[in-house]
């Protein structure tokens, strides 16, 4: 009854031969997880802008040039008065847009109005911010489209 147990014997004196460490790193489930990942997050991305709806005026206007963190300021059709997507009274919003700022005059501030909105609502919004010392304030518009967005009009001659 000569009955041996694997890897003790005579031939390899105590150490196995069989098995060695492996030198190459198996990629494979690295690439899984990362097109799993880049999946979920191509799908997740355009679920993560949010915003407060509002119907844009359209114009002629060339776009400005895009400046990091624009601070928008949003006037709905009812006369509802957004800082990003904070609602605010009138009276408060001065005091919102100086701590989001960090009392930063030069703050660039856009301005989103509802084109149903009265014009004179739109001034009392962009007085009060003008008046409490911001510089830099402005209005946001789209483009429009069909045949009469082909360029500006100028003069104010009909096509």
């Amino acid at each position: 009854m000569g009955a041996q147990l694997a890897g003790k014997g005579g031939h390899g004196r105590g150490k196995r031969r069989g098995y060695r460490a492996m030198a190459e790193i198996n990629m494979t489930p690295f690439i899984d997880v990362m097109l799993v990942l880049l999946i979920v997050f191509m799908v997740a991305a355009p679920l993560l802008t949010v915003g407060v709806p509002v119907d844009l005026p359209k114009t002629n206007a060339a776009p400005l040039e895009a400046q990091k963190d624009p601070l928008f300021v949003t006037v709905q059709s009812d006369g509802r008065v957004y800082v990003q997507e904070t609602a605010v009274e009138m009276g408060n919003m001065v005091a919102l847009l100086i701590a989001v700022t960090n009392n930063n005059p030069e703050a660039r501030i856009l301005v989103r109005g509802d084109a149903k909105i009265a014009y004179g609502k739109m001034l009392e919004v962009m007085g009060t911010m003008s008046a409490a010392g911001f510089k830099k304030v402005g209005l946001v518009a789209e483009m429009p489209t069909g045949p009469t967005a082909a360029g500006p009009r100028v003069g104010g001659a009909k096509r």
